[in-house]
């Protein structure tokens, strides 16, 4: 599959994410032992079998959501690795909330060549969309 093809993928996995369905971002990722996720949820997964179990733990926070826009900041296309940095708008309920929440979220993602297929080998997602003054002593997280 051809690596714009498999990011705009990635992109509808997302979406449906937000929905609490970790399935089709899990079929996107490499079952690697150097395959890692960090996300807001405060631990960094490192292998398959955990980045799996955090993938289910993370979708099981999210309900009714929805995240169509992504604004790229950066993109870096190679042979056999390719890295895109963007801001993502999601809109969902979080955490049990019965309300709708926006919220911004600042993610690197690294994608390895796998045989012929482009696997996702790396996210690291955060809160921190905004400059604030007290950098990681921000009080907003």
């Amino acid at each position: 599959m051809d690596i714009l093809l498999l990011i705009d993928q990635y992109h509808k996995s997302l979406d449906e994410f937000s929905r609490g369905n970790s399935q089709p971002i899990k079929m996107l990722y490499s079952h690697g032992e150097d395959a890692f996720l960090a996300n807001p949820f405060g631990f960094t997964a490192i292998g398959w079998s955990q980045v799996s179990d955090a993938l289910d733990f993370a979708s099981s926070k999210f309900k009714d959501g929805e995240v169509k826009n992504f604004q790229l900041i950066a993109k870096y296309l190679g042979a056999e690795l390719a890295i895109i940095f963007e801001i993502e708008k999601w809109k969902a309920k979080v955490g049990g909330r019965e309300e709708v929440s926006s919220f911004d979220i600042r993610v690197t993602t690294t994608f390895r060549k796998e045989g012929n297929d482009w696997k996702v080998v790396h996210r690291h997602a955060d809160p921190i969309a905004s400059f604030n003054a007290d950098g990681p002593l921000r009080g907003d997280l």
